[in-house]
């Protein structure tokens, strides 16, 4: 059986440092967070819900375009950093599976979150985010590489987009990684 990482593991990870993956120094980042700003289908989103924002390296990217945002990590360390640099925007500390906040978003970001949960809480997310946000538009930024963790990417992604009653299209593979949107529901 499938296991989502635990929290023991997220503390070990981010115990010297709120940034375990370089997000702020890694090129390969740099790439993937501008792809992924490029990717939205619109210029402007009323609000916009990440989930596993870290210390906010992607919304560094993706706050200016919103009116509000909201990022959720199951990590408080990174999430103190993501608050200082981005002071407009709010975070809030949230270990998956848990209810999701309430709200219209219009834009909910999956980015590199889906592989760190198990395909029951995978279930749970798509489920939760369809019912409550169904005229969001979703999008999922999946690394492809070995995750480390029991679910690795692309079975990951699979599993939340056979969960969720939306249709999701590739828009873009970039070394190591793909985007997948899926536009909202009901429109």
């Amino acid at each position: 059986m499938t296991t989502r990482v635990s929290i023991e593991h997220l503390e070990r990870l981010y115990r010297d440092t709120d940034d375990p993956w370089n997000f702020r120094s890694s090129a390969y980042e740099r790439r993937r967070f501008r792809a992924t700003a490029r990717a939205l289908p619109r210029s402007r989103y009323r609000a916009v819900l990440e989930i596993g924002c870290g210390n906010g390296a992607l919304a560094r990217h993706i706050a200016k375009r919103c009116d509000r945002y909201l990022g959720l990590d199951a990590m408080e360390k990174p999430l103190a950093t993501a608050r200082a640099a981005l002071p407009q925007a709010r975070f809030r500390q949230t270990l998956l599976p848990a209810p999701l906040p309430r709200g219209r978003f219009d834009l909910i970001l999956l980015s590199e979150i889906l592989y760190f949960l198990d395909p029951a809480a995978l279930g749970d997310l798509a489920r939760q985010i369809d019912r409550n946000h169904p005229r969001a538009d979703v999008l999922c930024g999946t690394w492809l590489g070995p995750s480390g963790n029991p679910l690795q990417g692309r079975q990951a992604l699979a599993l939340y987009c056979h969960a969720s009653a939306r249709r999701f299209t590739c828009l873009r593979r970039g070394p190591g990684y793909r985007l997948d949107l899926a536009r909202g529901l009901r429109r």
